[in-house]
């Protein structure tokens, strides 16, 4: 039986076919990784586009492609899921909270700090994070994501600021400084990352240096396929 795994994000509501996309080129790098294996995708926001993935489907593995464990996946993702008639797959940790992911957007940060001269040492790091204003998890997962860089990367500081709940990314980023990085804890360039972060940075004067959304650094279809494979 070949083995199937599927990656599952939220999508754009307003315009699904572009993270549509995105998200299926991701699978198809994944899937490089993972020789003999059935990788497909699908986001939550496309009308049965979770429903065309499972057709055909056995007992498959489903990657939540989120930075947190809050409302999609408790809820809606188990709904949807037998909403489409799987009740043998198996829902596997989300992105965000993969100890791997927590390394990667440290050594992300201080390799952007390096790149321009700086030490960690005198770099202030500004996490910008989605929060909610009903759950506390996004703000957990990237309160731990913050820890596990503390932890490993010795920055003069490290800020979360939210789009949806205080203390705001408008609010942390302010007087960062010159030596400021901000890292988008999120998978994809749509949605926040095109409009609510650029524009609290604008509202903060951020002078430092905008990196791209964590789901889109080149290391994250190899760190996907091993969580993947690893779950077995």
């Amino acid at each position: 039986m070949t083995r199937s795994a599927i990656i599952v994000a939220h999508g754009q509501p307003s315009d699904p076919a572009p993270a549509e996309a995105e998200i299926a080129a991701l699978a198809t790098s994944v899937a490089a990784h993972l020789p003999g294996w059935d990788i497909r995708s699908a986001t939550l926001a496309a009308p049965g586009a979770l429903d065309r993935a499972v057709a055909g489907l056995t007992a498959p593995l489903i990657f939540p492609f989120f930075i947190a464990d809050g409302w999609f996946i408790r809820t809606a993702l188990p709904d949807r899921l037998a909403k489409a008639g799987v009740s043998d797959g198996t829902v596997l940790t989300p992105f965000g909270l993969l100890p791997q992911v927590k390394a990667l957007a440290g050594d992300a940060a201080a390799a952007a700090a390096q790149r321009h001269g700086w030490s960690c040492a005198e770099t202030v790091l500004v996490i910008a994070a989605h929060g909610s204003g009903r759950s506390p998890h996004p703000a957990q997962a990237a309160g731990a994501t913050a820890e596990a860089i503390a932890a490993t990367h010795g920055f003069a500081a490290i800020r979360i600021g939210f789009i949806e709940e205080p203390p705001h990314l408008a609010d942390e980023a302010a007087h960062a400084g010159l030596r400021a990085i901000c890292l988008p804890l999120f998978v994809a360039r749509w949605g926040h990352t095109e409009t609510d972060i650029p524009e609290a940075l604008r509202k903060a004067e951020f002078s430092g240096v905008l990196l791209d959304p964590l789901g889109t650094l080149p290391e994250a279809p190899k760190l996907i396929a091993g969580a993947i494979a690893g779950s077995l």
